[in-house]
Formats: C-alpha cells, structure tokens, sequence
C-alpha cells in the first residue's frame, strides 16, 4: 500500500513537466561558497546546494566567497567565479530534436567548456555567442568593458560591430563607453581562476572516460566517488564507496520546488544525480542498496527504488502542496565553504563531505574502511576550495593530487597523480522488478 501511495504522489508532481514535451534540465553539479538560485518561484533567490536542478528561466548567482558548476546533458560545463550572475533563458529543444540552450551572463566571469553535441548561445554586454561546435573560453562583463578569451576552438561573436570570429590563444576586448566596439589581443592573460578551471576540465575527462550512458552529467561524479560492478542476478550495478549495508540513498537530501514541476528531490551527496534521475535502486543482499542504471528515455522528479520488506528507506514524500520553499531532510544538502583540513571516512558517509578531486584512490580508502571500520584523511588543496575572485593559492593549486593523503590505517604519506576512473561496462535497463517511484519528467 505505501509503496502505491509513493507513487501515486511522485506521479502527480511530474504530471506538469510531461505537458511541455520541450521541457529540459540541467543539473547544479558543483557549490563553493555563497551560491544561491532563483528557480522563479516567487520569493527571490533561495541558498544553492548540488545537484539542484535547474530549469528554463532560472537565475543562479555567485556571491563574493562563491563558485559554481552547471553540466549540462551531454557533460558540457560552465562555471561561476565569484560576483557573477547567469540567467538561463531558454533550456529546449530544436525542432530537429537538437538540444539548444540559451544563457545570459548578467554580471562577472565564467568559463565555458562546451563539447559541441548540441547548441548554446551566451549572451554577454551587447554581445552574443553561438556554438555548435566544440570550444573552450572564458568571458566577464561589466558595465566599462567585456572580455572573451579562448582557450581551445574558435568562438564566433555577433554584436554592434558586426560579426567576426575570435580564434584558439586569442581574447576579444570590448569597450562599453564606444559603443561594444572591439580590438583584439594575440594573447590569453592568465587570470587567478585559471587553474581552477582548468583543474575542473581535467577532472570530467579523467573520470568521464567509459561512457556507455546517453548522458555525460553525473558521469566523472559516479567514477570518482563509487564503482559499477556485475552483480549476479541483477547486471551491472553502480555502488558509491563508503557505503554499508544499512546505508539509506534517500536519508540525505532536499524537495526543491519548482513552478510547473512540483516538487522534486536532490540529492545531498556530492555524486548524486544519475542514480536519482534515471534507473532503480535495488537493495543487494549482504551488499546494500545499488543502483542499476537504466531507463534512459524518462527523467524522473523522485528516484525509483525496488521496495524490500528486508529493510526501509527515509519515505520519498514531497512536501504538501501549498509550500514552495525547500524542504531539507536529513543531513540536508549544505555548501562547502573552506577546504577541510581532515576528513574521516567510515560506512555510512558515502562521499559526503569530500571535495572531488581532493582525494586520491578512493577506492583503495574504500577497502580499507571495509577492512577497519573508519579512516581518517588529509585531502589536497583541490579546485574546488574557495576563494574570492582575484585571489590566487599559487602552486598548491595546480594539482588535484599533490597533498599528502593521510589515512590512520593506509601506512603512511600517499602521493601522485589522480588515479585513473574505474572501468566501465555497458549499462543495461534495470531489470524487472516494480520500483516504489517512477514519475516521469521533462523530455529526453
């Protein structure tokens, strides 16, 4: 009966997103700092957390100690320095079934990583961009002057001066008082955040290497924080590390809500999107709770799971109707501030709290929490720690892997390189089995 119930109310908080069949989403994958989002509700901007969806019309704004990522489906990403605001005007579909996003840069930097599967247009000052291509750059604005520096590719610009093209190594200087019109530099001027950037692009294409899903969002998050294993009787099979068998994957979260979706769930944990929007948890015997991916065409608002009278999960219910504020459960989802000095593992944290990329060979960690019950570590000064714009860390972060890594039973310092992702199998559907939530969600 309460698993009918769940998803009989799962069911009517999607009901709204399968009318617009042009409906897409796009996932907040990464919060430093003050981050906060406004998802057109009423009451302005709210605090940001990962893995908040976000929807056509949506603001996202970086505050002064502040950063942010934004993937995008087929793992494109852009990102927020501090004191910057982006409105996403248009997150749809072509009519050739093309995906097309449209973003405003409102205020301040960002950088774009755009992998050229499907279209964007970012409008800057007077300016506009539009790629359908691969290409890699970075943009600020300000009411004296725009700049665009490419990285990697060409970046095509339209606006009061005509339209041109600014190539690879390349920046585009626009002065406001002249009416947008440009010059242009043969160079890149490195800029403070470079290296995060940068350190962010590097950490998607390790961890992303293998991908045999539909998707690229979510995907270096599940390789860096977990293992996809083949699991007799129930195929592949994806499980974070950290994990033990009376961990919850719903007991850590939050209901966002959002005009013409309802409700829908985030989860808290720093890998938690493709395992909550596609596919089914499945409770393994003597393994705990794993989630088969799978059921690629329907994106759901709340996470489907397979009911057991072995054990119980927190009950997936959206808040009642008439609420649109988030409504946090558990542990919640918070924003990482400051880079931790240590952090200590053990069964139940599942990634919680550990910066990606800051950590080495978590898999290696993982056997030894099995093995020993708890570990302590020292992570790497990573991109992912915060800093107000203008300010530089230096060398310490040029490397996600360069720290020692201290765990209080591994033996000893750890250094080297990020560890390659685990190997990746194909990913088939979930198999039969009636999971307690299936709503449906935006096109796909």
């Amino acid at each position: 009966m309460l698993v009918f119930v769940v998803a009989c109310l799962s069911a009517l908080v999607a009901l709204p997103a399968l009318a617009d069949s042009q409906a897409r989403i796009v996932r907040l994958s990464d919060v430093q700092g003050s981050v906060q989002l406004d998802k057109n509700t009423g009451v302005g901007f709210e605090r940001a957390f990962v893995n908040l969806p976000i929807t056509q019309g949506a603001k996202l704004s970086a505050g002064a100690n502040g950063r942010a990522e934004v993937e995008f489906e087929d793992g494109s990403s852009m990102r927020l320095t501090p004191n910057t605001t982006v409105e996403f005007s248009k997150l749809g579909l072509a009519d050739s079934g093309k995906r097309v996003s449209q973003v405003n840069l409102v205020q301040g930097m960002a950088y774009v990583n755009w992998l050229g599967k499907d279209d964007l247009t970012l409008n800057f000052s007077r300016e506009s961009i539009a790629l359908d291509h691969s290409a890699h750059f970075r943009v600020d604005t300000s009411t004296e002057a725009a700049n665009l520096a490419v990285f990697k590719g060409n970046v095509n610009v339209a606006g009061p001066s005509g339209n041109f093209t600014v190539e690879k190594k390349k920046t585009a200087i626009f002065d406001a008082a002249a009416d947008d019109k440009y010059t242009l530099a043969k160079n890149v001027k490195e800029e403070p955040l470079d290296s995060w950037d940068k350190e962010a692009v590097s950490y998607h294409d390790q961890y992303a290497k293998n991908n045999t899903t539909p998707y690229g969002y979510g995907y270096s998050d599940l390789n860096y924080y977990g293992a996809f294993s083949n699991v007799p009787g129930y195929g592949m099979m994806w499980r974070p590390y950290f994990t033990g068998v009376g961990w919850d994957p719903f007991m850590d979260g939050a209901w966002g809500y959002y005009p013409g979706y309802g409700y829908m769930f985030a989860s808290a944990y720093p890998w938690g999107w493709m395992p909550y929007r596609y596919g089914n948890w499945m409770f393994v015997p003597g393994m705990g709770w794993m989630w088969q991916p799978g059921a690629w065409n329907t994106w759901v608002s709340v996470p489907r799971y397979t009911a057991t009278s072995v054990t119980r999960v927190t009950p997936l219910r959206p808040p009642v109707a008439g609420t649109v504020r988030t409504v946090f459960v558990g542990r919640g989802a918070a924003a990482t501030t400051m880079q931790p000095t240590r952090i200590t593992l053990n069964s139940g944290s599942a990634g919680l709290g550990i910066p990606r990329g800051s950590i080495n060979h978590l898999n290696h960690l993982n056997q030894e929490v099995v093995k020993r019950g708890v570990a302590e570590v020292r992570p790497a000064p990573s991109f992912s720690g915060s800093s107000p714009r203008g300010g530089s860390s230096g060398a310490q972060r040029g490397s996600m892997a360069g720290a020692s890594q201290r765990g209080s039973m591994s033996g000893g310092q750890q250094r080297g390189s990020m560890s390659s992702a685990p190997p990746v199998r194909s990913a088939p559907a979930p198999s039969a089995g009636r999971p307690a939530a299936a709503p449906a969600g935006p096109h796909r």
